[in-house]
C-alpha cells in the first residue's frame, strides 16, 4: 500500500567515515542486501551514485529497514512487466506515474516487500521470474516528510491480467508498453526503463 514513496532527485554519499553501530536488524539479511547491492553494475551515474550512498547508510544506520528509526531508510519496489509491458501507478499525492512500492513491515526483505506492495497496489498475481529475486536498480531519493528512500528495485512478473488494485489503492493503475513507458513515467526512470525495454523486446 502507498506509504508516500516516490522517486525524486538522487541524494549523495555522506562525506565522513563511519562506524556502525550495534544494531537489531537480522545480520543475514543485511548481509544479502549489501551483496546484492554490491555486485549491481550502475547503468548511469544516479545509480551509481545511489550504490555507494545504500552502502555507507547500511553501514551506519542501526535499523535501516525501519521507517521509524531513522528519516534515511530503506524501501522495496517493483518492476511489474508482462507481455502487455509495464505496470505503472499514478502516485495520488504527487500526482505522477511511478513504479508500485513503498517500506518495509517489519521483518521483511526488501524484496519480499516489493512483490507484497506489487500485489496490493496492482491486483495482480506477481512472481519472481525464474522463482529468485532479481535487484534490477537501485535509487536515492526524497520520500516526502524529510524522508530519504534508499529504494532496491526488483523485476517480477505480473502475467497479462487488468490491474485490480485494491479500493484503498490508487485506481489509476495501467500496462504500458515498454517503448512507450517513459513518456509517462516520472523522469528518473527512463534510463532503467530503456534498459528493460531492451532486455525483454
Amino acid at each position: 500500500m502507498d506509504r508516500s514513496f516516490h522517486a525524486t532527485p538522487a541524494g549523495h554519499p555522506h562525506p565522513t567515515t563511519v562506524i556502525r553501530p550495534p544494531h537489531d536488524e537480522s545480520d543475514e539479511r543485511l548481509a544479502a542486501v549489501l551483496d546484492t547491492i554490491r555486485a549491481r553494475q550502475p547503468i548511469d551515474d544516479r545509480e551509481r551514485r545511489s550504490i555507494a550512498r545504500i552502502e555507507l547508510e547500511l553501514t551506519r544506520l542501526a535499523r535501516p529497514f525501519d521507517e521509524n528509526a531513522d528519516r534515511t531508510h530503506v524501501t522495496g519496489s517493483a518492476f511489474v512487466v508482462g507481455p502487455r509491458g509495464v505496470v505503472l501507478l499514478l502516485h495520488r499525492r504527487l500526482g505522477i506515474w511511478v513504479q508500485p512500492g513503498g517500506h518495509l513491515d517489519p521483518g521483511e526483505t526488501p524484496w519480499d516487500a516489493a512483490r507484497r506492495e506489487a500485489h496490493e497496489e496492482t491486483g495482480l498475481d506477481v512472481a519472481f521470474p525464474g522463482g529468485r529475486p532479481e535487484l534490477v536498480h537501485v535509487d536515492v531519493h526524497e520520500g516526502g516528510r524529510g524522508h530519504t528512500h534508499l529504494d532496491l528495485r526488483y523485476l517480477v512478473d505480473g502475467g497479462d491480467a487488468d490491474p485490480a488494485p485494491g479500493a484503498q489503492e490508487s485506481q489509476d493503475v495501467h500496462w504500458f508498453a515498454l517503448a512507450d513507458a517513459p513518456e509517462r513515467a516520472e523522469p528518473s526512470m527512463t534510463p532503467i526503463l530503456a534498459v528493460l525495454r531492451d532486455r525483454l523486446a
